[in-house]
C-alpha cells in the first residue's frame, strides 16, 4: 500500500498518535515538549492526518478522539522503500553500503544484521 508523505510536521504529531494510540488533540499537546504550539494549530495538523487517512475521527460531544489507522511500522517500511529508490537506485545493498563508508555501521553492527539474516532463513 502506497502512503502518503507527510510533512516534518505531521510525522511529529503522528509520532505522538502512535505513542498514545486514541487520543484527544489536548492529549497531543500534553504530550509534546515545550515549547508547543498553539492548540488551534495541532488541531488543523490531525484534521489533515484524518484528511490523508493516517488517523480516524470519532466524536463524543464536542470532542473528538483520534486514533491511528496506519501503524508506524507500516509508515517507516514505506518511507525507507521510498528512500532507498530514490537515492540507492532501489537497492538495499546500495544503501547498506553507504552507511559503512560514511562509518555510520561497525563491522559488529554488519555481524549483527547476518547473524538476523540466518536467523531469518
Amino acid at each position: 500500500m502506497k502512503l502518503e508523505k507527510l510533512t516534518a510536521q505531521e510525522e511529529e504529531v503522528m509520532l505522538h498518535i502512535w505513542k498514545l494510540g486514541s487520543c484527544f488533540v489536548r492529549d497531543i499537546l500534553n504530550d509534546m515538549d515545550e515549547p508547543r504550539p498553539p492548540y488551534t494549530s495541532l488541531a488543523s495538523v490531525v484534521k489533515n492526518l484524518e484528511k490523508k487517512k493516517f488517523v480516524e475521527a470519532k466524536k463524543f460531544g464536542p470532542i473528538t478522539q483520534y486514533t491511528p489507522i496506519v501503524k508506524a511500522r507500516a509508515y517507516q517500511r514505506n518511507c525507507l522503500a521510498g528512500v532507498v529508490k530514490d537515492y540507492f537506485t532501489g537497492s538495499y545493498k546500495e544503501m547498506v553500503s553507504f552507511f559503512v563508508h560514511d562509518q555510520k555501521l561497525s563491522k559488529e553492527d554488519l555481524q549483527e544484521l547476518i547473524r538476523q539474516i540466518e536467523e531469518k532463513k
